[in-house]
């Protein structure tokens, strides 16, 4: 994202704030992102910063084209400091060399921008020596600090920013986003579908207990659509053994649900819906035939009904029994 139409688009509510307070000259002495990865709070953060220092003062957007707006892009804008952990926190001497640079007037203009990556990462010593530009704004200094971890930001920071909370992702832009960082798009897409978050989606790709996972679901269908006398045989040796706790059955489940709705829409033909399944598994057409839309339906009926009763806390092994009779019938 790199003009305030394309984050309107994705963070509609942060994009009207930010941008009306620039066209009335009250730019925040301090702002606070949050929002979980992908969220877009970097392109905002560099944003604000061209907004503040853009040479040809565009009212809606910074030109890109500028001196400054070229500089803060590549990072070597003199007057635009970034800060960001080292290692797994950011540390008191780093605030203390950002205190030194409040003493010193811009190189270049009579304004600074100071933009703090992982701001839920500051020692509680670093934090605390924040609270003293927070405490006492300068018209001509603005922070930036951007979390993914809004609970963790100490309430008295906090309180001192204008807090902007961005929404998560589309699935549409989650997918865009996971294919820009190197997902399969058929990853992609299945991930969007289970979560929202760019992280929880990398996180379970490259699980082995989630690729397991998956490869047992697809086990099951065709098992139900070849051999359906085997089934039970398959859920005791095979599901029951995985699926452990109470969230890896209802992740079980989750992915049965979006598995067995592929193969609805397959039956109408709607190859965009299709999720869990490449378009042109084999494994699709045959479970296709193996189940009517009408029955499709009713399994999908009863794999919600096996999640509530998960919830009511019904023993799983006999969840997952009574679901497969629903299934076979």
């Amino acid at each position: 994202m790199e003009t305030w139409s394309e984050v309107a688009e994705v963070q509609p509510l942060a994009s009207k704030i930010i941008t009306n307070s620039m066209k009335k000259d009250r730019i925040s002495h301090a702002y606070l992102l949050q929002g979980e990865r992908g969220t877009g709070k970097e392109a905002i953060a560099l944003l604000i910063a061209k907004g503040i220092f853009c040479e040809t003062n565009a009212v809606n957007e910074p030109c890109q084209t500028c001196n400054a707006c070229k500089r803060i892009t590549s990072g070597n804008h003199p007057d635009v400091h970034w800060i960001e952990p080292d290692g797994q926190s950011i540390k008191i001497d780093q605030i203390r060399n950002l205190q030194k640079e409040f003493t010193y007037s811009g190189l270049e203009s009579n304004k600074k921008v100071y933009i703090i990556k992982g701001a839920d990462t500051l020692t509680v010593n670093a934090a605390n020596r924040i609270l003293k530009f927070l405490e006492e704004p300068s018209k001509r200094t603005t922070a930036i600090m951007l979390t993914d971890n809004s609970q963790a930001i100490l309430p008295t920071i906090r309180s001192r920013c204008q807090v902007i909370d961005l929404r998560p992702l589309h699935p549409t832009m989650l997918q865009k986003q996971l294919i820009e960082e190197g997902m399969h798009e058929r990853n992609a897409v299945l991930m969007s579908t289970l979560t929202n978050r760019i992280d929880d989606a990398f996180t379970r790709i490259n699980d082995e207990w989630f690729a397991s996972a998956r490869k047992i679901v697809v086990q099951l269908i065709e098992v139900l659509s070849t051999n359906p006398e085997d089934i039970f045989l398959f859920i005791h040796q095979h599901w029951v053994t995985h699926f452990k706790d109470r969230n890896e059955q209802e992740e079980g489940l989750d992915l049965l649900l979006i598995a067995m709705k592929d193969i609805l829409y397959y039956h109408i033909e709607n190859e965009a819906g299709i999720v869990f399944f490449a378009p042109s598994d084999e494994l699709l057409e045959l479970a296709a035939r193996r189940f009517s839309q009408n029955q499709l339906v009713a399994v999908l009926q009863a794999i919600l009904q096996a999640k509530r009763k998960l919830k009511q806390n019904v023993h799983p092994t006999l969840v997952m029994e009574q679901l497969t009779l629903q299934i076979q019938r």
